[in-house]
């Protein structure tokens, strides 16, 4: 790289932020670099969620600010990073410059793109103001609102008909978003919110997790997605398998054929790469995402990277890599520390190669599965392993007290703290 170089990063996730402090320097006359490469880094918040743990946040048993920190903070140590607020609407790979509604921002020498996934609806696009799922804060927020906002309706209403559609909620995928979501529903209503209406019985709430395939988690072996089936039954969540659902409606969903009334449904069922990888014109995926290199550049675009959800990079089975956090995370590492390397004039790195350090997803209280490949774990040890494991990978030492506090709290007294309605939000769909 030349002296003045500059690496532009769009996008401050798992990915983003792992190959921005891979690439930063604390002390430019100790980091071996004569001129450290400028780095700047372009996202639409300020902070940078931990997605994981978003549908806590939908679900009332975490606040916003428990799984948020400002970008600037985490990024603040070092002196050759750049924070830029604001969303990347185009980039020109001819003049090595990003358009952004802030203004433009290169020319840049490498553009690392980690602009992540959004939930996709297979086609039916109208589906996603009826049926949110928990991938942005205002998301959660919003299924947050709704959830509670039927309760209080059912507890208003004389009518049981309706009484019991506002008191019935849906959630659609049976992977790891949906298992999570639909026990953390189950125990909102069994403990949360059990004393807290008069007319109601929030324990009576109708818990639906639905799947079109024929089990559970298909991405966990057989044994762990059929303890997860029992552990979400045990919890009163009818699961129904095989079972597509066709239509979405402001009343509720129609499943195998048949109309069901419900006050909440919560999307969970599949995810494609965000648009911004769009912006470079390459050829995709059927879920968006881009083809790259075993360096994770992109072919015919020299300096181009795309990491993360949105790139497409197969692992050592010859199977794409899933869009999971640690992957993200692994391939910002990795990349940043490639750059920072050319930087100092060594060789290039060996190709990406992804190191799986287990799949996990919690069904409720004392009960989570976790998969090691050769090791399956469920039940008490499982839930354990997943806390401490969630709590080490939020940033920030605030974040981790937090939430282990909250967690703690909620296991003694089964209370949740965050069960607010706020003015604006979840208007899009009202029960």
């Amino acid at each position: 790289m030349s002296q003045e170089s500059h690496i532009v990063i769009i996008g401050a996730g798992f990915g983003g932020l792992a190959c921005a402090k891979a690439l930063g320097v604390r002390s430019p006359a100790k980091s071996g670099i004569d001129a450290p490469p400028r780095v700047t880094v372009i996202d639409r918040a300020n902070y940078h969620l931990f997605v994981p743990l978003l549908y806590q946040v939908a679900t009332a048993a975490l606040s916003p600010a428990d799984i948020a920190r400002p970008v600037r903070r985490i990024l603040g140590r070092y002196r050759n990073i750049d924070v830029v607020l604001g969303e990347a609407t185009a980039i020109d790979t001819a003049e090595r410059t990003v358009i952004t509604t802030m203004g433009a921002v290169g020319p840049y020498d490498k553009l690392v793109i980690a602009t992540g996934s959004r939930y996709s609806y297979f086609g039916h696009d109208d589906w996603a103001a009826r049926a949110k799922g928990p991938r942005s804060l205002e998301d959660a927020r919003a299924i947050r609102t709704q959830l509670l906002t039927a309760f209080e309706q059912a507890d208003s209403t004389t009518d049981p008909v309706e009484r019991n559609r506002l008191m019935t909620v849906i959630v659609i995928g049976g992977g790891p978003t949906g298992v999570e979501m639909a026990g953390a529903v189950a125990e909102l209503a069994r403990h949360s919110l059990a004393r807290d209406f008069r007319h109601i019985n929030p324990r009576d709430t109708r818990i639906l997790l639905v799947e079109a395939g024929p089990r559970l988690l298909n991405g966990f072996p057989e044994s762990l997605a059929a303890y997860a089936k029992r552990a979400l039954e045990k919890l009163g969540v009818t699961v129904m398998l095989g079972q597509p659902v066709q239509d979405l409606t402001e009343r509720g969903a129609t499943i195998g054929g048949a109309m069901v009334p419900a006050g909440t449904v919560i999307w969970g069922a599949g995810i494609e790469a965000a648009p911004g990888v769009r912006m470079l014109g390459v050829p995709t995926d059927r879920a968006g995402r881009v083809a790259v290199n075993p360096d994770l550049s992109v072919p015919g675009l020299p300096g181009v990277y795309v990491i993360g959800d949105s790139a497409l990079t197969m692992g050592d089975d010859g199977k794409p890599l899933p869009a999971l956090a640690q992957v993200a995370a692994q391939q910002g590492e990795y990349l940043g520390r490639a750059l920072a390397a050319e930087a100092r004039g060594r060789p290039g790195a060996e190709p990406f190669r992804f190191h799986n350090r287990g799949n996990t997803a919690v069904i409720g209280r004392n009960a989570a599965v976790f998969d090691f490949g050769s090791v399956h774990l469920r039940g008490h040890a499982a839930w354990f392993l997943w806390a401490l494991v969630h709590i080490y990978l939020l940033i920030g030492f605030e974040n981790r007290l937090s939430v282990t506090l909250r967690w703690i709290w909620r296991y003694i007294s089964g209370e949740s703290g965050a069960r607010l309605i706020t003015p604006g939000e979840g208007a899009s769909r009202t029960p």
